[in-house]
């Protein structure tokens, strides 16, 4: 037993040392060294490179959404178009007149069915433009020019038939009368003169 304890007490040291070697050498491996920068740059040139794709997912994802939104438009815009034709020959027949107690009652069935199709168009974002207002291109078609003494020019006169905008985007111009500018009056023909400038006299 005396000497299992005293071979066991010298390799005691031994194990010592190992572990102080060990310990010395993770100290040696943790001084700022020519390595030292090596990971931080491997960070960073991971985080650049996380961001870079971050932002390219970010675009695909903006330009899909805006695509998709592009084809649901072109899609969907014929059908809104060929409804608001209707909703036109609708407000024609309102504006015929209504003589007998029949028409009346047949004018009254049109309006409610041209306004439950304006009140479908709604839901979906189709709203009339407002009329009357600066004339803007943007919004508004030019069918005619007048004059008019209560309006200035460029002021809409008259709207002719109903534009629509979808959303942010115009689905139908509006065509429009407007306030034309005034005309200066063309110059008097001057009076005929003889050579001299005088009236000939009368013998």
């Amino acid at each position: 037993m005396a000497r299992k304890t005293k071979k066991q007490d010298q390799d005691l040291p031994l194990e010592e040392s190992a572990a102080e070697s060990e310990v010395e050498q993770d100290a040696r491996e943790a001084k700022p060294g020519a390595t030292d920068g090596e990971p931080a740059a491997e960070q960073d040139d991971y985080h650049a490179r996380w961001q870079r794709a971050q932002a390219d997912y970010k675009n695909l994802r903006r330009r899909t959404l805006a695509d998709i939104d592009s084809a649901v438009r072109r899609a969907t815009q014929p059908l809104l178009l060929a409804l608001l034709t209707a909703i036109d020959h609708l407000e024609m027949a309102l504006a015929a007149p209504t003589e007998s107690e029949e028409a009346r009652n047949l004018a009254i069935g049109v309006g409610m069915t041209r306004d439950e199709l304006l009140k479908s168009l709604e839901t979906h974002g189709v709203k009339p433009i407002p009329e009357g207002g600066e004339f803007d291109p943007e919004l508004h078609q030019a069918m005619a020019t007048v004059q008019s003494d209560e309006l200035e020019p460029g002021q809409i006169a008259a709207t002719i038939r109903t534009g629509y905008k979808w959303g942010e985007h115009v689905l139908r111009h509006a065509q429009v009368q407007v306030v034309a500018e005034e005309q200066p009056a063309a110059p008097q023909p001057a009076a005929p003169q003889n050579g001299d400038g005088d009236e000939a006299e009368q013998a």
